[in-house]
């Protein structure tokens, strides 16, 4: 579980900033966009966390062998 959450972390820590400049350069060339819309992002970050949170949990409820043991199969 903590993988998958350090990765979403790591994501949303690059790319909330990158979106937010983005914003900044593309908004004259958008209709109607003034600035962040901390709704829209909050909502997009809590579906990224709870994507993470779910693909791990199937994950670990998917695999009961080790990847390393497979390899070692002659």
């Amino acid at each position: 579980m903590r993988g998958a959450l350090l990765q979403a972390l790591a994501g949303l820590a690059i790319g909330v900033p990158v979106a937010m400049l983005c914003v900044r350069f593309v908004k004259s060339q958008l209709y109607d966009i003034a600035r962040v819309d901390t709704v829209v992002m909050a909502v997009s970050i809590g579906v990224l966390v709870a994507a993470a949170f779910v693909a791990e949990s199937f994950r670990r409820g998917g695999s009961d062998y080790r990847s390393s043991e497979s390899l070692r199969v002659e």
